[in-house]
């Protein structure tokens, strides 16, 4: 991996942390308070703490890693797309989960992901109103850092008789529905955010299915804690969920724990 050559996983991971809770400190400004939301041309909300956020991550993604692309979504939608050619590159969504953020229920993060060859080689998942960091770098291990310290986690051997599975507390749909009923799902949790990909992989829970739209910047750290916790994203032809598509757009996936694909 030839970023990790220049740039160790552990010394790079405890950067991006640092990074993700300076931007989340900056989402908790506007959280408190009272902010303005506008509507992009996809109908999604924006508010002041995404680009506020986004600016942060930015500037400090562009000064770690001066050659390497950054992908960030306000960017993206102001029409600021950079080439990514064949090397890695940066996916970002400074505040994953607006609907949550608005609803004041802590369920949003931070999210800084890295692309290699396709596959999403490292992840930070940051919720600031949770006080609560996911993070995970290949070869490196996966990890939650709260306030009570600093764990590695790992995905759980599902038992088939007891699956749990997450699903979206904001975009939960019909075929989202029919698919846990079809499956025999025992229990689900809801959660917002990339939080569905990390309950996953801390062993809360088995699968998480998802048919709706999403982007790449939503799910690239997330999906880098749960598989190198040691779980798996694939579409819903089971073929592995990859990135640098041309439109950055994701297709249905299922994101799976220590369970074999149905």
């Amino acid at each position: 991996m030839p970023l990790f050559d220049e740039y160790p996983q552990a010394a790079l991971l405890d950067a991006l942390l640092a990074v993700s809770e300076t931007a989340g400190a900056a989402t908790l400004r506007y959280y408190e308070g009272e902010t303005e939301t506008r509507y992009k041309a996809d109908a999604s909300p924006v508010t002041a703490a995404d680009e506020a956020a986004e600016a942060i991550l930015l500037e400090e993604l562009r000064r770690l890693t001066p050659k390497v692309p950054v992908i960030a979504e306000e960017a993206v939608a102001a029409g600021h797309v950079p080439e990514i050619g064949s090397g890695p590159f940066w996916l970002v969504d400074p505040l994953d989960g607006t609907k949550e953020f608005l609803s004041k229920n802590g369920e949003f993060t931070v999210n800084i992901g890295l692309v290699e060859e396709g596959r999403p080689v490292l992840g930070v998942v940051h919720a600031p109103a949770l006080g609560t960091s996911w993070h995970a770098a290949a070869g490196h291990g996966a990890f939650r850092r709260d306030r009570e310290g600093e764990r590695r986690i790992g995905v759980r051997r599902a038992d088939p008789a007891r699956l749990v599975a997450v699903a979206s507390r904001s975009h939960r749909d019909a075929e989202t529905d029919a698919w846990l009923e079809r499956h025999g799902i025992a229990e689900t949790i809801a959660a917002g955010s990339s939080l569905k990909f990390c309950v996953i992989a801390e062993g809360r829970a088995d699968v998480y299915p998802r048919f709706g739209p999403t982007m790449e910047w939503d799910t690239a750290a997330g999906h880098a804690v749960l598989a190198i916790a040691g779980g798996r994203v694939v579409t819903v032809d089971g073929r592995p969920l990859d990135y640098g598509k041309p439109s950055f757009r994701n297709p249905g996936f299922i994101a799976y724990g220590g369970l074999d694909p149905f």
